[in-house]
């Protein structure tokens, strides 16, 4: 697997060799940290290419000024033929301008890695489980899961494009009492299937449309035969059937935003492996679950009907909970956390770190989880990195509006409404324009306007130009080539230097678990596109095809096309189309 060494990691050793030749002139003490020098873009483009805060950091370790430490520093890398010019700003900051042959050579790296350009290996083949969806298995897919879908979809693909061995683990919830409804549900459908008139949907049970064709098919395995049976007949039957169907339209659905999951695991079948029992029984070993009984509900008097029971309690206090958690209800069923519990204790077994990514609704039992699976954890012999994602709900518009309801799906709208709508990338692409923890608004009616305010459209519309030039100069008998890449100036520069930018965010957003970062950045790499395209407007030698200049043409064609290409990677990594016309 070829990868990517950032250009900044590139320089971050120059100066590494800078500080290591300081050591050895005794400059600086033998063996002084240097985990704290940052080598990065300067805020401001105008002070130059990179900024690094190594002489800040290390002052106090030569028992000098920065400054003076800075001077020590810019002597050395004044002598790097591939630095323009090193300048101390400030208290002793280190700005540098890079040679031009450093751009040059980086869309030369572009053209040679291609899809692969931007991959790394900082994962280090890392096993992680990301879980996410996990939508109980009720009906289709609707908004209330769709963010969520596309932020662990595009996140499983950024760690996998930095190095990671990614699972994407979706969790069934077909042990509880809402397939039990489901099961009635379909029951009913059932018995209309065969002629009956069922009238009103009973209060509590599913409404929606999409039961139709499950009770037919009941109706179709079984005949008449549980139409006038007691439930204890027809339960466990008509829940698995109802389930296996649920989750036939779940993938249905997810497959339309491109979204498929390795594992299903299910609920019912890891109760039946003995799961839970497994680890309450090495909780209580470890003192971490013991009987007790929950405190009364606080702020107000308790419900007539509330009493105190003795219930397991996992000790969730000492991991920084505000109270201790109970894994069995009163009838000895397993509360939602403790096969939750029992549920993660499996993932473990097969994943160095866990990553869940939940919806906002479910922040209360964040620290508790978080709690029992270090203590899980550390019983194996090492705390396993555990993170939670939490999405936040998105309210769906028209024209400003609140969107009206799906009438298949009874009282929601649907994923497959969405995308038979306004398209899949335009799905994908707009879940990942604001952190996944802000709240959002989806418009219908903004997401497909072809202005710079629909960030979706601009990103994509930047590679449609490219394909554009690109069609324009085959017609026109030009060809793309790097034999005059030196002939471009700063303005050209100036894009190849956006451009590069890419690994860089690539390792970033892996390791901040944001994939948005990645949209956001496509978002400015579009930009930069969009503003050299226009100073061609007003100046045809700023143009990709310059007719009297047979040379910059086939550099500037050259550029677009590795342009192209990064664009094409980072749309990838979101799950999106880089659209060749619009």
């Amino acid at each position: 697997m070829s990868e990517t060494k950032t250009l900044y990691a590139a320089f971050a050793a120059r100066i590494d060799a800078v500080l290591a030749a300081l050591e050895a002139e005794g400059a600086l003490p033998p063996d002084t940290s240097r985990g704290n020098v940052s080598v990065e873009p300067p805020r401001d483009p105008s002070h130059g290419d990179l900024a690094t805060n190594a002489a800040m950091v290390l002052a106090k370790a030569a028992k000098t000024n920065p400054r003076n430490l800075a001077e020590k520093i810019v002597e050395h890398l004044a002598r790097d033929p591939l630095i323009e010019s090193a300048d101390i700003a400030g208290p002793g900051f280190i700005n540098l301008r890079l040679a031009p042959k450093v751009w040059i050579d980086e869309i030369g790296a572009i053209a040679a890695l291609g899809a692969q350009y931007g991959r790394s290996d900082m994962g280090a083949g890392n096993r992680v489980n990301v879980e996410y969806v996990s939508a109980n298995p009720t009906g289709p897919m609707h908004m209330g899961h769709c963010r969520g879908a596309v932020v662990g979809d595009a996140l499983s693909s950024l760690l996998e494009f930095a190095g990671h061995d990614v699972t994407r683990e979706y969790y069934v919830n077909d042990a509880g009492g809402q397939v039990d409804t489901l099961a009635r549900s379909v029951h009913l459908r059932y018995r209309e299937a065969l002629g009956e008139d069922i009238g009103t949907i009973p209060e509590g049970l599913y409404p929606g449309q999409y039961l139709v064709p499950v009770g037919k098919a009941a109706a179709d395995e079984f005949g008449d035969r549980f139409a006038a049976e007691p439930e204890s007949e027809w339960l466990a039957l008509f829940r698995a059937l109802a389930v296996e169907r649920m989750m036939e339209l779940i993938r249905s659905d997810l497959a339309l935003l491109g979204i498929q999951h390795d594992v299903f695991a299910s609920e019912a079948a890891l109760q039946a492996a003995g799961k839970p029992e497994a680890a309450e029984e090495w909780l209580r070993q470890h003192d971490l679950v013991y009987d007790g009984v929950l405190e009364a509900p606080k702020g107000k008097a308790p419900p007539e009907d509330w009493e105190a029971v003795e219930l397991p309690l996992f000790r969730s206090t000492k991991f920084g909970d505000d109270q201790d958690r109970p894994i069995r209800k009163s009838d000895g069923k397993w509360t939602y956390f403790g096969a939750d519990l029992a549920y993660h204790m499996q993932k473990a077994e097969k994943a160095d770190s866990l990553i869940d990514v939940w919806g906002a609704d479910h922040a209360g039992t964040v620290k508790r989880i978080k709690a029992a699976v270090a203590a899980l954890s550390e019983g194996q012999g090492t705390v396993m990195p555990f993170d939670v994602k939490l999405v936040q709900m998105v309210q769906l518009l028209r024209n400003g509006e609140p969107a009206k309801m799906s009438k298949r799906s009874g009282n929601f709208v649907t994923i497959a409404d969405m995308v038979e709508e306004v398209g899949r990338d335009v799905v994908r692409f707009s879940m990942l324009t604001r952190k996944p923890e802000a709240q959002m608004d989806f418009d219908f009616s903004k997401v497909i306007e072809t202005s710079k305010e629909n960030p979706v459209f601009y990103v994509q519309y930047a590679h449609a130009r490219i394909c554009s030039i690109l069609r324009k100069s085959t017609e026109e008998g030009i060809s793309a080539s790097s034999d005059a890449l030196e002939k471009l100036g700063e303005d050209d520069l100036a894009l190849i230097k956006q451009a590069a930018q890419f690994p860089r965010e690539v390792e970033a957003a892996a390791r901040a678990r944001e994939p948005h970062r990645i949209a956001f950045y496509l978002y400015d790499l579009a930009a930069t596109f969009h503003a050299f395209w226009n100073l061609g407007n007003d100046d045809p030698l700023k143009r990709f095809i310059v007719t009297q200049d047979p040379a910059m043409s086939a550099a500037r064609l050259f550029l677009a096309t590795q342009i192209g290409q990064v664009l094409r990677n980072g749309l990838a990594l979101l799950g999106v189309e880089a659209v060749e016309e619009l």
